[in-house]
């Protein structure tokens, strides 16, 4: 007998608990049981879950029938949001094709001098430009090179969409406290989901062979930041000095870019900080769907137990994070010293 046999006999549900039961073919505990070589331990008093109504009411649904409900409404729907998705979705792939490519079939003689003069540019720092220089030619050193430069490629494309896509949202929602409201639980959602789960729908949807497939997992999970700081420095603005501006006889085309955006950059430059970073944390869990980069000689050292392949592409992956970060905080540090002397 069922610990709620006598719930459903009081409540007067005992006729419809004979009816058709679950198809399910044996509840999620009973499952997690039999694959583990375990028995289910009976309880004194068991959770009110719905697996544990089943026992007492076969006509209540099992855990096991919610799961496979999404699977079968996701998979109903598979087919429409292919259709439309796509080709949304087609130049993100094309964009990360022609990267790999153009990062591959760049010497690197080549390539090196114009990664270090784009840190130079962007930093203005004789140490940050030597460090970048110094990192990139260890990394060719234990030939991880190549490796390096595909994950570079993977991290500009998909930082520049999440800056592309991510700045007009986060000015959108500046301007409008009904679009914030609306925007920020999916934001949350965006920044607080495992990383893993992203991934899920997206096997479903395309084949791991598309370059897309990664992309979309990465840009999900990096373009929030750059969301959030830019809608936050935009608000952050003086009001004095859009009052001004208003004075001035500014119209909001002209407020937005002369004066809005300027004041805002140094928190755009940090949420495009944080977006980097992410980009680079979410590339190395993608390799589990065929990513290319470092992230695969992480994923072939945990597979074949091979300590110093992982230990070294790991030590990549920092010297990465470090340039990145280095070359974009110094970026950071000059906008802000701009920003400050005007």
């Amino acid at each position: 007998m069922a610990f709620y046999d006598g719930l459903f006999n009081m409540l007067g549900l005992s006729e419809w608990c004979k009816g058709e039961g679950s198809n399910a073919p044996m509840s999620m505990a009973d499952l997690l049981a039999q694959s583990s070589g375990e028995e289910v331990k009976e309880e004194v008093f068991p959770f009110p879950s719905l697996d544990n109504f089943n026992e007492a009411c076969p006509a209540i649904l099992q855990s096991r029938d919610v799961t496979k409900g999404i699977e079968d409404g996701f998979l109903a729907a598979k087919p429409a949001l292919k259709t439309v998705l796509d080709p949304i979705t087609q130049p993100l792939s094309w964009l990360l094709d022609g990267a790999l490519g153009t990062f591959a079939a760049v010497p690197w003689f080549i390539m090196v001098p114009l990664l270090v003069a784009i840190a130079w540019y962007a930093s203005r720092s004789v140490g940050v430009t030597i460090f970048v220089a110094f990192s990139i030619m260890l990394l060719g050193l234990v030939d991880h090179y190549d490796v390096a430069m595909q994950t570079l490629s993977i991290i500009f494309v998909c930082t520049g969409i999440s800056v592309l896509l991510g700045v007009p949202i986060g000015i959108a929602m500046s301007k409008s406290d009904r679009l914030q409201k609306s925007l920020v639980p999916l934001l949350d959602l965006l920044q607080t989901l495992p990383t893993f789960v992203y991934l899920i729908p997206l096997i479903f949807l395309f084949s791991v062979t598309e370059s897309k497939l990664y992309g979309i997992a990465i840009i999900l999970y990096a373009i929030v930041p750059v969301i959030r700081l830019t809608d936050l420095g935009i608000r952050l603005v003086d009001k004095d000095v859009i009052e001004a501006a208003n004075a001035f006889g500014m119209n909001a085309r002209q407020k937005l870019w002369g004066v809005e955006l300027p004041l805002a950059l140094p928190n755009i430059m940090a949420g495009i900080n944080q977006t980097i970073m992410m980009s680079l944390a979410m590339v190395v869990i993608a390799s589990l769907v065929s990513a290319p980069g470092l992230g695969v000689n992480v994923l072939r050292g945990i597979r074949n137990l091979e300590l110093g392949v992982g230990i070294v592409a790991g030590i990549g992956i920092v010297l990465l994070a470090v340039i990145l970060d280095r070359v974009s905080k110094a970026a950071l540090s000059r906008v802000d010293m701009t920003h400050k002397k005007h």
